[in-house]
């Protein structure tokens, strides 16, 4: 355990802290995994993928990109692990991961939009 150069006493057990605090590498892995938050048309893409199972065509059509474009964020949410795919026949579908990871990002995304985003009632637009 580091000796601190400036020792503080402010009533703080940091030497606890510092004894459970998670390694560079866990650090890296959390920091790789909010990469993925850096890019709208990601984010988009990565939340419908937690809706449903689409191939590049149709993703494209539905975020209004182009297939290559799709097909770059797909590579590297995949890379990331937040999603998977299967081929079936000529097709390649794609749909979220079933892991801890891709459900925590999928549902943090969910609550920034929610609380960063007014409604639509508020805005006026539902009677």
């Amino acid at each position: 355990m580091p000796i601190l150069p400036l020792p503080h006493n402010h009533g703080q057990t940091i030497e606890q802290e510092l004894k459970c605090m998670p390694s560079v590498e866990n650090f890296q892995t959390a920091a790789d995994v909010f990469k993925q938050l850096g890019d709208g048309n990601r984010i988009r893409i990565f939340w419908l993928l937690c809706h449903c199972e689409e191939c590049v065509i149709n993703l494209s059509a539905m975020v209004n990109m182009s297939s290559p474009a799709v097909s770059h964020h797909l590579k590297q949410l995949k890379t990331a692990g937040l999603i998977i795919s299967r081929r079936d026949g000529k097709e390649v579908y794609y749909t979220a991961a079933a892991t801890e990871q891709a459900q925590l990002l999928h549902h943090m995304i969910e609550d920034i939009v929610e609380i960063t985003c007014p409604s639509k009632k508020e805005r006026g637009e539902l009677a």
